[in-house]
Protein backbone atom coordinates (compact mmCIF):
# COMPACT_ATOMS: atom_id res chain seq x y z
CA UNK A 1 0.00 0.00 0.00
CA UNK A 2 1.35 3.41 -0.99
CA UNK A 3 2.11 5.81 1.86
CA UNK A 4 1.06 9.37 1.13
CA UNK A 5 2.13 12.53 2.88
CA UNK A 6 -1.55 13.58 2.66
CA UNK A 7 -4.47 11.19 2.30
CA UNK A 8 -7.92 12.82 2.42
CA UNK A 9 -10.85 10.41 2.22
CA UNK A 10 -14.42 11.55 1.62
CA UNK A 11 -13.88 14.73 3.62
CA UNK A 12 -16.95 16.90 4.16
CA UNK A 13 -17.73 20.15 5.93
CA UNK A 14 -21.21 21.41 6.73
CA UNK A 15 -22.17 24.72 8.31
CA UNK A 16 -25.72 24.00 9.41
CA UNK A 17 -27.60 23.17 6.20
CA UNK A 18 -24.87 24.64 3.96
CA UNK A 19 -22.36 22.20 2.47
CA UNK A 20 -18.94 23.80 1.94
CA UNK A 21 -17.05 20.60 1.01
CA UNK A 22 -18.42 17.19 0.10
CA UNK A 23 -16.89 13.80 -0.78
CA UNK A 24 -13.42 15.26 -1.20
CA UNK A 25 -10.61 12.78 -1.89
CA UNK A 26 -6.96 13.65 -2.38
CA UNK A 27 -3.71 11.71 -2.16
CA UNK A 28 -0.44 13.65 -2.20
CA UNK A 29 2.95 11.90 -2.36
CA UNK A 30 5.81 13.14 -0.21
CA UNK A 31 7.43 16.31 -1.56
CA UNK A 32 4.71 17.16 -4.10
CA UNK A 33 3.39 20.69 -4.67
CA UNK A 34 -0.42 20.68 -5.02
CA UNK A 35 -2.61 23.66 -5.95
CA UNK A 36 -6.27 23.77 -4.91
CA UNK A 37 -7.78 25.97 -7.61
CA UNK A 38 -11.25 27.45 -7.70
CA UNK A 39 -13.34 30.59 -7.52
CA UNK A 40 -14.72 32.10 -4.32
CA UNK A 41 -17.00 29.64 -2.54
CA UNK A 42 -15.58 26.57 -4.26
CA UNK A 43 -14.47 24.98 -0.97
CA UNK A 44 -10.72 25.21 -1.48
CA UNK A 45 -9.95 27.29 1.61
CA UNK A 46 -12.29 25.21 3.78
CA UNK A 47 -10.42 22.10 2.62
CA UNK A 48 -7.09 23.69 3.54
CA UNK A 49 -8.43 24.76 6.95
CA UNK A 50 -9.60 21.20 7.66
CA UNK A 51 -6.15 19.95 6.74
CA UNK A 52 -4.53 22.59 8.96
CA UNK A 53 -6.77 21.83 11.94
CA UNK A 54 -8.53 25.21 11.85
CA UNK A 55 -11.81 23.47 10.97
CA UNK A 56 -13.11 20.10 12.14
CA UNK A 57 -14.40 17.85 9.32
CA UNK A 58 -18.10 16.98 9.44
CA UNK A 59 -17.27 13.65 7.83
CA UNK A 60 -14.48 11.62 6.26
CA UNK A 61 -10.87 11.20 7.32
CA UNK A 62 -7.71 13.25 6.96
CA UNK A 63 -4.42 11.39 7.30
CA UNK A 64 -0.96 12.96 7.32
CA UNK A 65 1.93 10.52 6.88
CA UNK A 66 -0.44 7.70 7.81
CA UNK A 67 -1.71 9.35 11.00
CA UNK A 68 -5.38 10.35 11.28
CA UNK A 69 -5.46 14.01 12.34
CA UNK A 70 -9.21 14.80 12.36
CA UNK A 71 -9.22 15.47 16.10
CA UNK A 72 -5.62 16.63 16.52
CA UNK A 73 -5.61 20.32 17.57
CA UNK A 74 -3.84 22.78 15.33
CA UNK A 75 -0.98 23.45 17.78
CA UNK A 76 -0.10 19.75 17.79
CA UNK A 77 0.17 19.51 14.01
CA UNK A 78 3.65 20.26 12.76
CA UNK A 79 2.46 22.35 9.80
CA UNK A 80 3.76 25.66 8.49
CA UNK A 81 1.07 28.02 7.19
CA UNK A 82 1.31 31.24 5.19
CA UNK A 83 -1.73 33.52 5.00
CA UNK A 84 -2.84 36.14 2.52
CA UNK A 85 -2.20 39.03 4.92
CA UNK A 86 1.19 37.64 6.12
CA UNK A 87 -0.04 37.77 9.79
CA UNK A 88 3.26 39.17 11.05
CA UNK A 89 3.50 40.77 14.49
CA UNK A 90 3.97 44.48 13.68
CA UNK A 91 5.95 45.20 16.89
CA UNK A 92 8.38 42.31 16.43
CA UNK A 93 11.49 42.24 14.24
CA UNK A 94 11.83 39.82 11.35
CA UNK A 95 14.03 37.64 13.58
CA UNK A 96 11.45 37.50 16.37
CA UNK A 97 8.59 36.88 13.94
CA UNK A 98 10.42 33.92 12.45
CA UNK A 99 11.55 32.60 15.85
CA UNK A 100 8.07 32.78 17.37
CA UNK A 101 7.10 29.17 16.64
CA UNK A 102 10.46 27.81 17.80
CA UNK A 103 10.18 29.41 21.23
CA UNK A 104 6.97 27.49 21.88
CA UNK A 105 8.71 24.26 20.88
CA UNK A 106 11.34 24.61 23.62
CA UNK A 107 14.17 25.00 21.14
CA UNK A 108 17.39 26.25 22.71
CA UNK A 109 18.39 29.86 22.04
CA UNK A 110 21.53 28.91 20.12
CA UNK A 111 19.54 26.58 17.83
CA UNK A 112 16.86 29.24 17.35
CA UNK A 113 19.45 31.74 16.12
CA UNK A 114 21.01 29.19 13.79
CA UNK A 115 17.68 28.04 12.34
CA UNK A 116 16.32 31.58 11.90
CA UNK A 117 19.47 32.66 10.05
CA UNK A 118 19.23 29.59 7.85
CA UNK A 119 15.58 30.40 7.08
CA UNK A 120 16.51 33.98 6.22
CA UNK A 121 19.17 32.70 3.84
CA UNK A 122 16.67 30.37 2.15
CA UNK A 123 14.24 33.27 1.51
CA UNK A 124 17.16 35.49 0.44
CA UNK A 125 16.80 38.08 3.21
CA UNK A 126 19.91 37.43 5.35
CA UNK A 127 20.35 41.08 6.35
CA UNK A 128 16.75 41.86 7.38
CA UNK A 129 16.59 40.17 10.79
CA UNK A 130 16.42 43.47 12.75
CA UNK A 131 13.77 45.12 10.58
CA UNK A 132 10.16 45.61 11.61
CA UNK A 133 7.40 44.66 9.12
CA UNK A 134 6.72 48.38 8.54
CA UNK A 135 10.31 48.75 7.32
CA UNK A 136 9.91 46.04 4.67
CA UNK A 137 8.18 45.89 1.30
CA UNK A 138 5.20 43.65 0.68
CA UNK A 139 7.39 41.07 -1.02
CA UNK A 140 9.86 41.08 1.87
CA UNK A 141 7.05 40.65 4.38
CA UNK A 142 5.77 37.69 2.39
CA UNK A 143 9.24 36.11 2.46
CA UNK A 144 9.44 36.59 6.22
CA UNK A 145 6.06 34.84 6.52
CA UNK A 146 7.45 31.94 4.46
CA UNK A 147 10.60 31.85 6.61
CA UNK A 148 8.45 31.66 9.75
CA UNK A 149 6.55 28.72 8.24
CA UNK A 150 9.63 26.73 7.20
CA UNK A 151 11.82 27.40 10.27
CA UNK A 152 9.87 24.85 12.35
CA UNK A 153 10.81 22.16 9.81
CA UNK A 154 7.14 21.32 9.16
CA UNK A 155 5.66 18.10 7.85
CA UNK A 156 3.46 20.16 5.51
CA UNK A 157 3.63 23.67 4.11
CA UNK A 158 0.21 25.28 3.59
CA UNK A 159 -0.51 28.50 1.66
CA UNK A 160 -3.86 30.30 1.67
CA UNK A 161 -4.01 32.80 -1.25
CA UNK A 162 -0.58 34.18 -0.24
CA UNK A 163 0.00 36.32 -3.34
CA UNK A 164 -3.40 37.92 -3.94
CA UNK A 165 -2.52 41.15 -2.11
CA UNK A 166 0.66 41.74 -4.14
CA UNK A 167 0.93 43.68 -7.39
CA UNK A 168 1.34 41.79 -10.66
CA UNK A 169 5.11 42.09 -10.98
CA UNK A 170 5.72 41.05 -7.38
CA UNK A 171 3.29 38.13 -7.72
CA UNK A 172 5.35 36.78 -10.63
CA UNK A 173 8.56 37.11 -8.63
CA UNK A 174 7.09 35.44 -5.54
CA UNK A 175 5.72 32.52 -7.58
CA UNK A 176 9.23 31.64 -8.57
CA UNK A 177 10.56 32.17 -5.04
CA UNK A 178 7.95 29.97 -3.36
CA UNK A 179 8.49 27.21 -5.90
CA UNK A 180 12.27 27.47 -5.49
CA UNK A 181 12.00 27.24 -1.70
CA UNK A 182 9.62 24.28 -1.88
CA UNK A 183 11.92 22.41 -4.26
CA UNK A 184 14.99 23.25 -2.15
CA UNK A 185 13.42 21.87 1.02
CA UNK A 186 11.31 19.11 -0.55
CA UNK A 187 8.36 19.89 1.74
CA UNK A 188 4.93 18.58 0.74
CA UNK A 189 2.98 21.74 -0.08
CA UNK A 190 -0.70 22.63 -0.56
CA UNK A 191 -1.31 26.01 -2.16
CA UNK A 192 -4.82 27.54 -2.35
CA UNK A 193 -5.45 30.01 -5.17
CA UNK A 194 -8.14 31.40 -7.45
CA UNK A 195 -5.50 32.38 -10.02
CA UNK A 196 -5.15 29.92 -12.91
CA UNK A 197 -1.68 31.18 -13.84
CA UNK A 198 -0.41 30.61 -10.30
CA UNK A 199 -1.70 27.04 -10.24
CA UNK A 200 -0.40 26.13 -13.69
CA UNK A 201 3.04 27.68 -13.23
CA UNK A 202 3.80 26.43 -9.71
CA UNK A 203 2.10 23.11 -9.02
CA UNK A 204 3.05 19.52 -9.75
CA UNK A 205 -0.65 18.66 -9.41
CA UNK A 206 -3.69 20.93 -9.84
CA UNK A 207 -7.04 20.16 -8.19
CA UNK A 208 -9.94 22.16 -9.65
CA UNK A 209 -12.83 22.68 -7.21
CA UNK A 210 -16.39 23.93 -7.70
CA UNK A 211 -19.34 24.00 -5.30
CA UNK A 212 -17.41 22.08 -2.67
CA UNK A 213 -16.46 19.19 -4.93
CA UNK A 214 -13.37 18.18 -6.83
CA UNK A 215 -13.98 18.60 -10.55
CA UNK A 216 -10.67 17.27 -11.85
CA UNK A 217 -7.09 16.72 -10.78
CA UNK A 218 -3.93 16.19 -12.79
CA UNK A 219 -0.73 17.82 -13.94
CA UNK A 220 -1.05 21.43 -15.17
CA UNK A 221 -0.72 20.17 -18.75
CA UNK A 222 -3.42 17.53 -18.28
CA UNK A 223 -5.85 19.97 -16.69
CA UNK A 224 -5.37 22.58 -19.40
CA UNK A 225 -5.01 20.42 -22.49
CA UNK A 226 -7.48 17.62 -21.65
CA UNK A 227 -10.17 19.17 -19.44
CA UNK A 228 -12.57 16.57 -18.09
CA UNK A 229 -15.66 18.76 -18.22
CA UNK A 230 -17.06 21.90 -19.76
CA UNK A 231 -16.72 23.66 -16.40
CA UNK A 232 -12.99 22.97 -16.21
CA UNK A 233 -12.44 24.06 -19.79
CA UNK A 234 -14.38 27.30 -19.32
CA UNK A 235 -12.70 28.01 -15.98
CA UNK A 236 -9.47 28.73 -17.84
CA UNK A 237 -11.28 31.23 -20.07
CA UNK A 238 -11.05 32.27 -23.72
CA UNK A 239 -13.37 29.56 -25.01
CA UNK A 240 -15.42 29.84 -28.20
CA UNK A 241 -18.84 28.20 -28.45
CA UNK A 242 -19.70 27.14 -32.00
CA UNK A 243 -22.76 25.39 -33.40
CA UNK A 244 -22.13 22.99 -36.26
CA UNK A 245 -24.02 20.36 -38.24
CA UNK A 246 -22.53 17.24 -39.86
CA UNK A 247 -22.29 17.25 -43.64
CA UNK A 248 -20.11 14.20 -44.31
CA UNK A 249 -16.94 12.29 -43.58
CA UNK A 250 -13.34 12.62 -44.69
CA UNK A 251 -11.53 9.43 -43.75
CA UNK A 252 -11.53 9.18 -39.96
CA UNK A 253 -12.69 12.78 -39.55
CA UNK A 254 -16.18 14.29 -39.50
CA UNK A 255 -16.92 17.28 -41.72
CA UNK A 256 -18.95 19.98 -39.96
CA UNK A 257 -20.53 23.15 -41.35
CA UNK A 258 -20.14 25.99 -38.84
CA UNK A 259 -21.29 28.88 -41.07
CA UNK A 260 -22.65 29.23 -44.56
CA UNK A 261 -19.94 28.00 -46.91
CA UNK A 262 -17.53 27.29 -44.02
CA UNK A 263 -16.76 23.64 -43.26
CA UNK A 264 -14.20 22.16 -40.87
CA UNK A 265 -12.84 18.73 -40.03
CA UNK A 266 -13.08 17.43 -36.48
CA UNK A 267 -11.84 14.31 -34.75
CA UNK A 268 -14.26 12.73 -32.29
CA UNK A 269 -15.29 9.30 -31.04
CA UNK A 270 -18.91 10.42 -30.90
CA UNK A 271 -21.39 9.91 -33.70
CA UNK A 272 -22.64 13.34 -34.72
CA UNK A 273 -26.06 13.17 -36.38
CA UNK A 274 -27.54 16.61 -35.74
CA UNK A 275 -26.55 20.19 -34.96
CA UNK A 276 -24.11 20.08 -32.04
CA UNK A 277 -22.51 22.62 -29.72
CA UNK A 278 -18.70 22.60 -29.84
CA UNK A 279 -16.14 24.35 -27.64
CA UNK A 280 -12.88 25.66 -29.02
CA UNK A 281 -9.97 27.28 -27.16
CA UNK A 282 -8.94 30.65 -28.54
CA UNK A 283 -5.23 29.90 -28.08
CA UNK A 284 -5.42 26.69 -30.11
CA UNK A 285 -6.32 28.65 -33.26
CA UNK A 286 -3.87 30.40 -35.58
CA UNK A 287 -4.11 33.25 -38.04
CA UNK A 288 -1.80 33.53 -41.04
CA UNK A 289 -1.46 35.70 -44.12
CA UNK A 290 -1.66 32.71 -46.48
CA UNK A 291 -3.41 29.32 -46.28
CA UNK A 292 -1.62 26.63 -44.26
CA UNK A 293 -1.38 23.36 -46.21
CA UNK A 294 -2.38 20.05 -44.63
CA UNK A 295 -4.75 17.20 -45.30
CA UNK A 296 -6.37 17.24 -41.87
CA UNK A 297 -6.24 20.89 -40.80
CA UNK A 298 -9.10 23.23 -41.64
CA UNK A 299 -8.10 26.54 -43.18
CA UNK A 300 -10.80 29.22 -43.54
CA UNK A 301 -10.63 32.74 -44.89
CA UNK A 302 -11.78 35.22 -42.23
CA UNK A 303 -12.01 38.96 -41.66
CA UNK A 304 -10.51 40.68 -38.60
CA UNK A 305 -13.30 42.62 -36.84
CA UNK A 306 -11.54 43.37 -33.55
CA UNK A 307 -8.06 43.40 -32.02
CA UNK A 308 -6.73 43.80 -28.46
CA UNK A 309 -3.04 44.20 -27.76
CA UNK A 310 -2.02 42.16 -24.68
CA UNK A 311 1.75 42.64 -24.75
CA UNK A 312 3.33 39.45 -26.08
CA UNK A 313 -0.11 38.27 -27.23
CA UNK A 314 -2.96 39.74 -29.23
CA UNK A 315 -6.64 38.82 -28.99
CA UNK A 316 -8.49 38.95 -32.31
CA UNK A 317 -12.18 38.73 -33.11
CA UNK A 318 -12.62 37.18 -36.54
CA UNK A 319 -15.71 36.89 -38.69
CA UNK A 320 -16.64 33.77 -40.67
CA UNK A 321 -19.95 34.50 -42.37
CA UNK A 322 -22.30 35.37 -39.51
CA UNK A 323 -20.05 33.65 -36.94
CA UNK A 324 -17.59 35.63 -34.79
CA UNK A 325 -14.93 33.83 -32.73
CA UNK A 326 -11.84 34.92 -30.83
CA UNK A 327 -8.23 33.95 -31.50
CA UNK A 328 -5.26 34.53 -29.15
CA UNK A 329 -1.74 34.22 -30.50
CA UNK A 330 1.74 35.74 -30.14
CA UNK A 331 2.11 39.15 -31.75
CA UNK A 332 5.50 38.14 -33.13
CA UNK A 333 3.84 35.58 -35.43
CA UNK A 334 2.31 38.44 -37.44
CA UNK A 335 0.03 41.31 -36.56
CA UNK A 336 -3.33 41.64 -38.28
CA UNK A 337 -5.01 45.06 -38.25
CA UNK A 338 -8.78 45.37 -37.99
CA UNK A 339 -10.57 45.09 -41.34
CA UNK A 340 -7.87 42.90 -42.92
CA UNK A 341 -8.52 39.42 -44.31
CA UNK A 342 -6.55 36.46 -42.98
CA UNK A 343 -6.55 32.66 -42.91
CA UNK A 344 -7.67 30.78 -39.81
CA UNK A 345 -6.17 27.33 -39.18
CA UNK A 346 -7.94 24.84 -36.88
CA UNK A 347 -6.62 21.38 -36.01
CA UNK A 348 -9.21 18.57 -35.89
CA UNK A 349 -8.28 17.71 -32.29
CA UNK A 350 -9.12 21.21 -31.05
CA UNK A 351 -12.89 20.65 -31.05
CA UNK A 352 -14.53 19.45 -27.83
CA UNK A 353 -18.07 18.24 -27.16
CA UNK A 354 -19.81 17.85 -23.79
CA UNK A 355 -23.50 18.11 -24.63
Amino acid sequence: MTNFAIDIRKAAKWYGSVCAVQDFDLQVPEGQFVALLGSSGSGKTTTLRMLAGLETPSGGDILVKGRRVNDVPVHKRNFGMVFQNHALFPHKTAFDNIAFGLKYRSVKAEQIRERVRRALEIVRLPHCEDRLPSQMSGGQQQRIAVARAIVIEPDLLLFDEPLSSLDAGLRDEMRGEIKRIQQTLGITTVFVTHDQAEALSMADKVVVMHNGRKQQEGTPEEIYRTPGSEFVMRFFGNVNEVLGRPVGRSGALTRIEIAEGAQVLIRTDREIEAETRFLLRADELRLSATPVPGEEVSCLQVRIVGREYLGMLARYRVEIGDLVIQVIQPVEDKDFPEGQSAWLTIRPDSWRIWS
